[in-house]
């Protein structure tokens, strides 16, 4: 199981995710699209991208948005993990 990461580390690491927030023991970010289609489809893209890393985020999704979280429960907090899973996220809607 990945260890949490420090306070010191999270902001560093933040850095390198600027899309993403620091919400108590999750990472959360919202990605906008221009309807529900294309919502769907990014879903569907992204379910390969977990399945892989076989970490999975909260999905939340909207007409034209699509809201995740992101943090490894079985450690009670944010670790590598969860950032290595943002950081494929980001690279997927850039």
């Amino acid at each position: 199981m990945s260890e949490l990461i420090s306070k010191e580390d999270l902001k560093r690491l933040l850095k390198k995710i600027p899309e993403w927030e620091l919400e108590g023991k999750k990472l959360t970010r919202t990605v906008e699209f221009d309807d529900f289609s294309e919502a769907v489809d990014f879903i569907n893209d992204l379910a390969e991208i977990v399945e892989d890393a076989n970490h999975h985020p909260d999905i939340d999704i909207r007409v034209g948005k699509v809201f995740l979280s992101l943090t490894t429960v079985e450690a009670g907090g944010i670790t590598d993990l969860d950032f290595e899973v943002a950081e494929r996220i980001d690279n997927l809607v850039d």
